[in-house]
């Protein structure tokens, strides 16, 4: 019986060790009318949501970022990162903070701007965030979530001054860059981050960010480098986007955070559908004024009518960096390989 039991004992320790598989990087783009509510869920199960959408509207926005959130298996926001202080970005967070328990949350400090709507966001989210943690980020700093590295390279009209691992090479798209007028704006402030899951994919959302500053971030060396997914700066807005910057991301896959009526500029649409690499662009709305010569094929909108059900977009991402893209409408997906 005693060797019986040793061999048994010899056999378990040279069998192979079963660890527990890894989990996806979870993105849902969440439809709140031209704003913008992006639900962020780490394969250690933590949650960052940037930005809470609108306010009023009968708590339209918060119901659909918790509704979201209870298909992520979400119970709470450990982080909630406010871009800029905008009603579309941040008028929505008192209204999800009274239904939902939010941990953290992460801004450029104060509001810039100033005025009777101005003051009123800024005493309704300070109220919020006096019951909460706050972390005031700067480029360069990194947001601590397990398992993803969440940096920051714009804050406040900062920009990232020292590359991203791999990035800093000379750009040859900046001899042609043209400037805008400068912007005194919060979009100009707005914080701006580049995710990286395992070093096999990157995404980058930089809020409302204008034109000038998303030539800055990369010129006249790209410190961002490229990305798999670029989610469009400022709704697809032509104010924003130029084709310095999003040709030299050379995204894979681009998604448009528009509204019916706002955003998908026909002009941006353009400079989306001309860059190096980008292999398809979905969006969160079929853009009225684009009409059928600039939205994309209705497969790849999540809503088609300007009265919506307020259908998502999911992007589900492997430990080996393939990622999966789902158009909650009509359960249309497609998957990239990992480069």
């Amino acid at each position: 019986m005693n060797s019986l039991l040793a061999r048994l004992a010899v056999l378990l320790c040279l069998a192979p060790v079963l660890l527990p598989a890894a989990k996806n990087l979870e993105l849902f783009f969440i439809d709140v009318e031209g704003g913008q509510a992006t639900l962020i869920v780490s394969p250690s199960g933590e949650s960052l949501l940037v930005d809470a959408g609108w306010p009023g509207f009968e708590g339209r926005d918060a119901n659909r970022i918790m509704a979201v959130a209870k298909k992520a298996g979400v119970k709470r926001i450990d982080y909630l990162l406010v871009t800029h202080f905008h009603t579309d970005h941040v008028g929505g967070v008192p209204q999800l903070a009274e239904k939902f328990p939010i941990i953290s949350f992460v801004d450029h400090g104060d509001n810039t701007e100033t005025g009777r709507n101005a003051d009123r966001l800024s005493s309704e989210y300070k109220r919020v965030v006096e019951k909460a943690k706050r972390l005031t980020l700067k480029p360069g700093d990194v947001l601590p979530i397990k398992g993803v590295d969440v940096r920051i390279v714009t804050a406040r009209g900062a920009v990232l001054s020292q590359p991203l691992p791999g990035a800093g090479s000379a750009n040859a798209l900046c001899a042609s860059a043209e400037k805008s007028k400068d912007d005194p704006s919060e979009n100009a402030r707005s914080l701006g981050f580049v995710l990286s899951y395992r070093d096999k994919f990157r995404f980058v959302d930089l809020g409302d960010l204008t034109w000038n500053k998303e030539i800055e971030l990369v010129c006249p060396n790209n410190n961002i480098g490229t990305v798999d997914l670029y989610l469009t700066t400022h709704h697809g807005m032509d104010i924003s986007n130029p084709s310095t910057i999003v040709h030299s991301l050379k995204p894979r896959v681009a998604i448009m955070n528009n509204g019916a009526r706002k955003g998908g500029s026909p002009a941006a649409w353009k400079v989306f559908r001309h860059s190096p690499g980008l292999e398809d662009l979905w969006q969160l709305h079929y853009a009225v004024a684009g009409g059928t010569e600039t939205n994309v094929p209705d497969v790849f909108i999540a809503n088609l009518e300007e009265r919506c059900q307020g259908n998502y977009i999911q992007v589900s991402v492997t430990p080996d960096g393939e990622f999966t893209v789902l158009n909650s409408r009509n359960r249309y997906k497609k998957t990239y390989k990992a480069r």
